[in-house]
């Protein structure tokens, strides 16, 4: 395993991004780090922020998933490119009772998952493609903190992955207390456009500058 060089990033800004939402985080990245889709979570109540534990694993067998968790510094998420493969689930309650043990805050896989009720039932927060009942092997070895993509995302070791109902998003490393101070200041923004609105001072046509564009139509 490749050791990680990657400083911690305090609990304080973790809470922070976890709390101004994926939405907020991606636009205020300049539309950047969106995971696609059909990333989700199993729940979607849970919220999640940590660093990245990135996992490279092969279609069907979990091996290094075992091996991944007992890897994991608490507070980590396992991020798994499990090459979106839909016929096997190769997480399940066992290995969430063994991360929640390691403390580790959540799980994103590129695949499925299941004992889904069970998972849910602990609490732990799960963001897949989709369930799968089918059973894996043990057989095959893989990689861990190594830069893995899911989608157009890109996450490297250490990287913080944000998710919620909405999503999942990941922030660089070292863009973190920029994306944090962004995302603030969109943040303040759009409470005054909330308050114009209830207020009926404005509109969205006119909070977003959009009658040029309506005019260019012949929509005004």
């Amino acid at each position: 395993m490749q050791k990680r060089r990657t400083p911690m990033i305090s609990q304080e800004k973790l809470i922070q991004l976890r709390d101004l939402g994926t939405a907020t985080i991606y636009e205020a990245q300049g539309a950047q780090g969106a995971f696609d889709h059909g990333m989700k979570p199993i729940d979607p109540t849970v919220r999640m922020a940590g660093p990245a534990l990135t996992v490279d694993v092969r279609p069907a067998d979990n091996l290094m998933l075992h091996y991944a968790v007992l890897q994991a510094r608490p507070g980590d998420v396992l991020v798994v490119d499990a090459k979106g493969f839909m016929e096997a689930g190769p997480w399940g309650d066992v290995l969430t009772l063994q991360a929640m043990k390691q403390g580790i805050a959540g799980l994103v896989i590129h695949g499925c998952v299941r004992d889904a009720n069970l998972i849910i039932d602990l609490g732990f927060p799960v963001f897949c493609r989709g369930l799968s009942i089918k059973g894996t092997g043990k057989n095959q070895p893989g990689k861990v903190n190594v830069p893995i993509s899911i989608g157009d995302a890109v996450i490297r070791p250490g990287d913080i992955v944000v998710g919620d109902r909405d999503g999942l998003v990941v922030v660089a490393h070292d863009e973190v207390d920029r994306t944090i101070a962004n995302s603030l200041a969109r943040e303040e923004k759009e409470i005054k456009q909330r308050e114009a609105i209830e207020a009926g001072t404005s509109n969205t046509l006119e909070l977003l500058n959009l009658g040029d564009t309506l005019k260019r139509f012949g929509l005004v």
